[in-house]
């Protein structure tokens, strides 16, 4: 048996085999022995051998191309080692699938709380995670939550890789991502542009609150006539304008997740138009498809740059990836050994929190 830390284990899905190698390097700790498969019907099957009683029990696993699977691989793994008597888990969660989903939509669901309540019933203790689109989502969970921050390694890469970035501004992709762009701003000394008139379907009409009044029959003694209640008016998708002047510049688009390439070229063409020069976005997280890629190579943007919490199988020249293993294993050192996260959250404010 291979020699591990005291008192703890790395366990990894196969959502993130490079991630899970590289944390692993950087801790001096294997990844513990566990047999991982899907058979034949589909169904996740998990087998751990090793021993994890008493022990702090890190799973690594990350949302991506075949998330339903990660998710249950991953709830699986998690409910052997409780039922193991494993002393703790740990979620190390870099991408923390359906994060997005943390708002009810018509009559749907809040699938991030139903995520949440699924991983505290497997057994999960704590999470790590990185970036959450909705910072709300941590209050789903029953256990604490470190939502970690990959923004000092896009600013160091921005500063170290974009060539005369000082010639920049830093945009923000649409209103919801201007306290994010913001912090970018501030930090790196830019001015700052937004792009007004994007939607990221958060209207009025997709809440359930737009459904009609119910039919009454006329015999009915009390009820409230349909036309006496006033009508909120209707959101209309302003024109795609740009508050903000980038003639002559680097444009640096910042947001927290690139998962709709459409719109981001959208944005890049107005930049363009609007006189910028050079177009780059980062972003902590990046789902893309094949098609996805192939719109990249011939688009007027000069780099994607995101992190690797979410594997990227591309050999696409304008797709660059910023590894931010170091992090996640700090991290884990950390939560393991008892010490202290505020060193991994300094400079962070209380608005950015």
């Amino acid at each position: 048996m291979s020699k591990t830390i005291k008192g703890m284990y790395l366990f990894a899905g196969q959502s993130h085999p490079y991630l899970a190698k590289t944390v692993s390097e950087l801790l001096g700790e294997p990844i513990a022995e566990a047999n991982v498969e899907l058979q034949a019907n589909r169904e996740s099957k998990v087998n751990i051998l090793v021993s994890v009683r008493e022990k702090d029990v890190f799973i690594l696993q990350t949302g991506g191309e075949n998330v339903n699977n990660g998710i249950f691989e991953f709830l699986i793994m998690a409910y052997a080692c409780k039922t193991s008597s494993a002393k703790k888990i740990i979620a190390v969660m870099p991408y923390l699938p359906y994060s997005k989903h943390s708002k009810m939509r018509n009559r749907g669901a809040i699938p991030a709380k139903l995520v949440a309540s699924m991983m505290c019933k497997a057994g999960v203790g704590h999470v790590i995670t990185v970036d959450l689109h909705h910072k709300e989502v941590q209050g789903f969970f029953d256990c604490p939550v470190d939502n970690l921050r990959a923004s000092p390694f896009i600013i160091r890469y921005i500063q170290q890789e974009i060539p005369d970035y000082k010639n920049a501004v830093v945009v923000a992709r649409e209103p919801g991502s201007t306290k994010r762009a913001t912090s970018f701003a501030e930090r790196l000394h830019l001015s700052l542009a937004v792009i007004h008139g994007e939607s990221k379907s958060d209207y009025y009409d997709e809440d359930g609150s737009g459904s009609p009044p119910p039919e009454y029959d006329d015999s009915s003694v009390s009820r409230v006539l349909p036309s006496v209640l006033p009508e909120m008016a209707r959101k209309e998708k302003p024109p795609m304008t740009l508050v903000g002047d980038v003639t002559g510049k680097i444009a640096i688009i910042i947001d927290d997740m690139i998962d709709n390439l459409d719109l981001l070229l959208k944005a890049s063409q107005l930049l363009e138009e609007r006189g910028a020069y050079k177009i780059y976005a980062l972003a902590t997280h990046g789902q893309f498809t094949k098609s996805d890629l192939s719109k990249l190579e011939n688009s007027s943007l000069e780099e994607i740059v995101v992190t690797n919490t979410i594997p990227q199988n591309s050999n696409s020249t304008k797709l660059k990836t910023i590894d931010i293993s170091q992090l996640i294993a700090e991290s884990i050192r950390r939560i393991h050994n008892g010490e202290s996260m505020s060193y991994l959250f300094r400079n962070i404010t209380t608005e950015e929190s």
